[in-house]
């Protein structure tokens, strides 16, 4: 029996509402605000939140001598379309030479590591 759910994934950054923003026209949902921190409500899949980090320093891809924290695989349909949209938002591109992949690996505004997947 488990002892608890997931309520919703946190990312730490230095803009709540810029992030929110972002992954609301990513993946849909109302960005919420409250003091330092904002929930992305109504979206499909698990929920999101973030929080104001002061000092925030963004994870490395790849780097074996610093941490990557964590990061999101986000399935999508056509990889070459979302990446078109994603750059558009403000995502900027970490590893996604190989174009016969079924994944692409690409970083948020803050920094934090994401992947779409065709999987």
């Amino acid at each position: 029996m488990a002892l608890a759910t997931v309520g919703s994934v946190v990312l730490d950054c230095p803009d709540p509402v810029a992030l929110a923003t972002f992954y609301a026209a990513l993946i849909g949902g109302e960005v919420e605000q409250q003091e330092g921190w904002v929930d992305l409500r109504g979206g499909a899949g698990a929920p999101l939140a973030f929080q104001t980090a002061p000092g925030f320093v963004p994870p490395k891809w790849p780097s074996p001598d610093a941490s990557q924290q964590f990061h999101l695989d986000l399935t999508v349909e056509d990889l070459d379309a979302a990446e078109h949209e994603v750059l558009a938002l403000g995502a900027t591109v970490l590893e996604a030479d190989d174009r016969e992949r079924s994944f692409r690996v690409y970083a948020d505004p803050a920094g934090h590591p994401f992947c779409l997947c065709a999987c």
